[in-house]
């Protein structure tokens, strides 16, 4: 028999395949399912999710690596491609990874995702309303993937998009579209890969899981085939569609958690 954290791993397996891939944070998605999860469970509330959702970040990159296989490899034969990676990951590992603890705690903080979701909700319809889709990705400067890098360091917060944050930079600063999405994911890996990395010694420790080692093997491969399928069918979608909408859908989904959790300190507070 299925228990209960497998369970909630498979679900929020299908939620980061899904939303990995769109504007909306999955990080934020799997913070509320989460807790949505604790309140209708006999689970303790204080379990440490964040094991689990690297794992599943980390189905998703493989993801990523599946249907990118070929532009990865072709990296070997484009090093300014590669300097502009880097150069986008460079303001990652200087300014959120000493924020690593931080970052972790409002993974399980409900109103911050509401609130994050409202975030991206504005970034995008500023980045719909100021894009201009100049240029290709090879025309791409030093600088500007320098700037589309520091705006992925506040993809950690809950409800803040990473993707949604990378590509709106992008198409602010002229890149075409479907440049502006390739080159999103690209920088994704070394990003989402090297976060998953810090929490792999952990994992492969001989040490008690919060989650339990069969939750997160299941949850992982969950959010792999999911995101495999998903993926080029999401890319058609952010690439042909309006941005707005997906801010209109943030908009309804933040303001819907922030009611949810001030109700629920409301009622949580003492009585004077």
């Amino acid at each position: 028999m299925t228990d209960q954290k497998t369970w909630e791993a498979i679900w929020l397996g299908i939620i980061q395949g899904i939303t990995e891939f769109l504007p909306i944070s999955s990080d934020g998605h799997l913070c509320v399912a989460h807790a949505l999860f604790r309140t209708q469970s006999a689970a303790n509330p204080g379990d440490d999710p964040v094991e689990l959702f690297m794992v599943l970040h980390l189905g998703t990159l493989f993801s990523i690596l599946t249907v990118y296989w070929r532009e990865v490899l072709a990296l070997i034969k484009q090093p300014r491609l590669c300097l502009l990676i880097v150069c986008a990951t460079i303001p990652v590992v200087i300014i959120a990874l000493p924020l690593k603890d931080f970052f972790d705690a409002t993974l399980q903080n409900p109103l911050m995702a509401g609130i994050g979701f409202l975030i991206t909700a504005i970034f995008l319809v500023s980045a719909e309303r100021l894009e201009t889709q100049k240029y290709p990705l090879q025309e791409l400067k030093v600088w500007q993937a320098f700037v589309i890098g520091l705006c992925q360091t506040l993809a950690p917060l809950p409800g803040v998009s990473r993707s949604g944050t990378t590509i709106g930079s992008a198409l602010v600063l002229g890149m075409q579209r479907p440049a502006a999405t390739t080159f999103s994911f690209l920088i994704a890996i070394p990003a989402v890969g090297g976060a998953c990395v810090l929490y792999l010694k952990d994992i492969l420790e001989d040490k008690p899981h919060s989650s339990g080692i069969t939750p997160l093997i299941i949850g992982g491969l969950v959010s792999y085939v999911v995101g495999w399928f998903c993926l080029k069918w999401m890319i058609r979608i952010v690439n042909r569609g309006k941005l707005r909408w997906f801010a209109v859908y943030l908009l309804f989904v933040g303001l819907a958690t922030i009611v949810w959790q001030l109700s629920v300190r409301s009622s949580a507070a003492p009585a004077v």
